[in-house]
């Protein structure tokens, strides 16, 4: 058991989910589409991370002027990985205090994973419901298992979500199975508790990032991961870790476009559920590939949502703005989310008219009388809420941080051409389908 156990924590928000009213029990946080660290849901505002050291001082350290487009940074607790007598696991968030804790930094390179940010004490707003069983066996927790073998009902229990995923395989075509978590939440949930588990003999506490959910905002949040720059690799990289990130740019739009896709889930209005892609599609898409992929990010199942175009646009023209007064940051390795509500009330309108046409006997497929109601371009005050964040910081540079030795001239090119690549696709996307 956690040697932290004897603490307690202040007031907890309605519904929180608690372990013996002393600490917040973690849950998968089901809308993570790409990364390597497991991102765990604190509360309906908070997710939190394993700590990196330098993830940490680089949010500490974030100018002004870019904090709109993180994540908002809320501070460190201490996590503990729980067992019970039964064979199932919890991890648990205490207040952070002075002590052996570890951080991520301390385990072997090739463990470390990365991904957002956060500084606020450890009280939990409402929360979507209590779960009395909120735990997940030990048996079967190997990182590779299939996803049919994790599909146990602890699992639901713990994972949960009224919209079903739908993972697309290699072939486009779509699996047979519906679930109730992205893919890729469970792959690196199963993956984290592997790596706590097989240390657990000799480390009990762990030190998470608190960070601000920003997906908390969306009803039916789609969300594209994407991975910026034509570097991946930090300059502490050894020559075997930066050969091989080398070698994926070199094979990836990453080279070409600066950008390639890491991760995507995205609401379909036909069938009620998300389509996911994760990054292993990314990496093999040419340059028209990652156009289709935008096209698909963008398509809700009826229709191609074209009232997206300005709002992303502005947000990545604004982000473009800022990092080019950025003289000497680097952003290696690091993620950038587009978020927009996959059902808004747009797209309520939209289905509520086919419904009526259905009634009517008239064939409802994107019908030309709807072109009209709700295809045109919305008005400004009508423009769906979308949201721009830079994600993972765990290889980030700038001139006097950390006394890191290299230090690099003007803002970061790499990232910069990424944005600029991404912004032309979507004009001449925009151009095509007006």
């Amino acid at each position: 058991m956690c040697v932290c156990q004897t603490m307690e924590v202040g007031k907890y928000g309605k519904n929180a989910s608690r372990a013996g009213e002393r600490g917040v029990l973690l849950e998968p946080f089901i809308h993570q589409v790409g990364g390597h660290s497991s991102m765990m849901r604190y509360d309906d505002h908070t997710v939190c991370k394993p700590l990196i050291s330098r993830e940490q001082r680089f949010y500490e350290s974030l100018p002004p002027e870019m904090k709109e487009f993180t994540p908002e940074y809320k501070g460190v607790v201490s996590v503990c990985f729980e067992g019970d007598s039964d064979g199932y696991i919890n991890l648990v968030a205490y207040p952070y205090v002075e002590s052996e804790v570890l951080e991520q930094d301390d385990m072997p390179e090739r463990d470390q994973p990365r991904r957002k940010h956060s500084r606020r004490s450890l009280h939990r707003s409402s929360s979507v419901g209590e779960h009395k069983e909120e735990r997940l066996s030990l048996a079967g927790d190997n990182p590779e298992s299939s996803i049919q073998e994790t599909k146990s009902p602890k699992v639901e229990l713990h994972i949960h979500s009224d919209v079903p995923f739908q993972m697309l395989d290699g072939n486009s075509g779509l699996s047979s199975e519906k679930i109730s978590y992205n893919p890729w939440s469970l792959r690196c949930h199963k993956q984290q508790l592997s790596r706590m588990r097989s240390e657990s003999k000799d480390r009990k506490l762990y030190k998470f990032l608190l960070l601000e959910n920003v997906v908390h905002h969306f009803r039916f949040p789609c969300v594209l991961d994407l991975k910026m720059g034509t570097r991946q690799h930090g300059d502490d990289a050894s020559e075997e870790k930066a050969a091989r990130q080398m070698k994926k740019c070199e094979q990836s739009t990453s080279a070409t476009l600066g950008v390639r896709v890491c991760g995507m889930q995205v609401y379909q209005l036909d069938t009620g559920h998300y389509l996911c892609r994760n990054k292993y599609y990314g990496r093999g898409l040419s340059i028209e590939g990652f156009r289709n992929a935008l096209y698909q990010y963008l398509h809700n199942g009826l229709e191609l949502r074209k009232d997206l175009f300005e709002p992303i646009l502005a947000k990545l023209r604004s982000l473009k703005a800022v990092l080019e007064r950025q003289a000497s940051y680097r952003f290696y390795s690091s993620s950038l989310l587009i978020i927009y509500d996959g059902k808004d009330n747009r797209a309520g309108m939209f289905m509520e008219r086919r419904a009526e046409m259905r009634l009517k006997r008239v064939d409802a497929s994107l019908p030309e009388i709807l072109q009209d109601d709700i295809s045109t371009e919305p008005s400004p005050s009508a423009l769906p809420k979308v949201d721009v964040r830079m994600i993972d910081f765990a290889h980030s540079t700038f001139k006097g941080f950390r006394d890191d030795p290299t230090v690099h001239d003007g803002p970061d090119m790499g990232y910069v051409f990424g944005l600029e690549s991404l912004i032309n696709i979507m004009e001449q996307m925009r151009e095509e389908n007006q």
